[in-house]
């Protein structure tokens, strides 16, 4: 079997890639080599943050209570917003003690409790509102803002289509310049390689105070595919 190599490689497949098999050629067939990448940008248009309530207390029962009143009271502040109830879920929550040592001496203080939860923002306008609503209730931790697609599969799809069109006319042009045409495509393997996050003009910042919705600059996340093809040529 001969190989002629393609005019550019753009992207490396990774090991991990997922082959599309087509039938195979023959000993005494050529084959050209090309990898193409395709990449989608979009604004996101749904979010995730994550939001805890923590509670310190003299007894676990009573620093379970608090925290309970505290998180109840943010839940129900946010789902005023208009959230239904499958946007939010618990991700975790800690019981635990808490000590003062003074001249090698441990004293207990008391106990903490803290409950978290992702919220699930589809609207994204109301992202500041929700964050904004959720420290005036009582939240004492703001994390893990996050931007993702609604429709992330079709982003995918995309970005194949793309990368797949950019390796087969890097196969075009260079069974072109060696006097051959591109006959079939033997092999294709795909690499998704993930989505990269927004790059925002404004970093997040979320303001502990109940006086105004922080501002958001969610920028652009990236949709990245690469892929390696296998063309008999003649």
């Amino acid at each position: 079997m001969k190989f002629i190599p393609a005019l550019a490689v753009i992207v490396l497949v990774a090991t991990s890639a997922t082959p599309a098999r087509a039938q195979q050629p023959s000993a005494d067939q050529s084959v050209v080599v090309t990898n193409g990448t395709g990449v989608i940008k979009r604004a996101p248009d749904r979010a995730f943050v994550s939001i805890a309530a923590e509670s310190r207390a003299k007894t676990p029962a009573e620093a379970q209570k608090l925290n309970a009143d505290s998180m109840s009271a943010v839940l129900q502040k946010v789902k005023g917003l208009g959230l239904p109830q499958e946007a939010i879920r618990t991700t975790g929550y800690e019981l635990h003690p808490e000590f003062d040592y003074a001249n090698n001496k441990q004293t207990l203080r008391g106990y903490v409790a803290r409950n978290s939860v992702e919220v699930r923002v589809d609207e994204f306008p109301k992202l500041g509102d929700v964050l904004d609503a959720a420290v005036s209730a009582g939240a004492t931790s703001i994390s893990g803002v996050r931007f993702d697609l609604k429709d992330r599969t079709g982003a995918e799809q995309a970005a194949l289509k793309a990368a797949i069109a950019d390796a087969r006319s890097q196969a075009d042009v260079a069974a072109q310049a060696a006097g051959v045409k591109v006959e079939r495509i033997s092999r294709l393997e795909v690499n998704r390689e993930g989505m990269a996050p927004p790059q925002p003009r404004q970093m997040f910042r979320a303001e502990m105070a109940a006086s105004a919705a922080p501002p958001i600059a969610p920028g652009e996340l990236e949709v990245r595919v690469s892929v390696s093809m296998t063309a008999v040529i003649r």
